[in-house]
């Protein structure tokens, strides 16, 4: 699990798509970190597989290349967003990522406005239905808040800070960056959706398939806000 929140930014050494190998540059992150620890590399949950001088590898799967951008990482030049598995007891100054990535996204428009910049983000329908304004969602593992939110893209307002301790100051327009969505909102979406609840005794504080049936009328709209509310929720 991590929060989005950047610790530094790594230099790519070497990418071995056919051993299916990552490695990174890096000093921060390496602080601690033993062979099987999670580090986020552009917002992708990556697993050290070996550390060096100065240096981690970790094991990159085809599907994850594919799936990501980190397929498109260059050796000598990509330079990543890396955060290693958040902390128990240390402060959580973003929101909650897990480093499985739901896409990807293209940069559209980069804006300067005051101080800061806007990232335009063009993405399809399976990212933009959980994209709200004023909302969270994750860029290339940085936690940011939607700033505005259109039919086929969304945007952010970055702080002078972000794009210097991250990697988002060297990109442009064309550049494609990986996006998870808030994970809070795709829990609701499979609640409301799911109406094949079964088992369980009234009595006990769980519905039968037929109390389910009956609570919502024998309607096809998932949970209803009645069912709820009859099971104390």
């Amino acid at each position: 699990m991590f929060t989005g929140i950047v610790e530094e930014t790594g230099k790519v050494l070497s990418v071995n798509r056919g051993g299916g190998t990552l490695t990174i540059k890096a000093e921060n992150v390496l602080r601690g970190t033993r062979v099987g620890d999670s580090i986020a590399v552009n917002g992708v949950c990556l697993t050290v597989t070996s550390l060096g001088n100065g240096t981690f590898t970790a094991d990159v799967m085809p599907e994850t290349l594919n799936r990501s951008s980190l397929g498109t990482l260059k050796a000598g030049i990509s330079v990543v967003n890396l955060e290693r598995a958040m902390e128990l007891g240390g402060r959580f100054g973003g929101h909650i990522v897990s480093g499985h990535i739901d896409g990807t996204g293209k940069i559209s428009e980069l804006k300067a406005d005051g101080n800061a910049v806007w990232y335009t983000i063009e993405a399809g329908s399976s990212i933009l239905k959980y994209v709200i304004e004023k909302g969270s969602i994750t860029i290339d593992g940085i936690s940011l808040t939607v700033a505005a939110v259109g039919h086929d893209s969304f945007s952010v307002s970055v702080i002078p800070h972000t794009r210097q301790v991250t990697a988002l100051s060297q990109r442009k327009a064309g550049d494609i960056v990986n996006l998870e969505n808030d994970c809070i909102g795709k829990y609701v979406e499979r609640l409301l959706s799911f109406s094949d609840i079964s088992g369980g005794r009234a009595d006990s504080g769980e519905a039968s398939a037929n109390e389910v049936q009956e609570s919502q009328g024998k309607k096809e709209n998932g949970i209803s806000r009645e069912f709820l509310a009859k099971y104390g929720f």
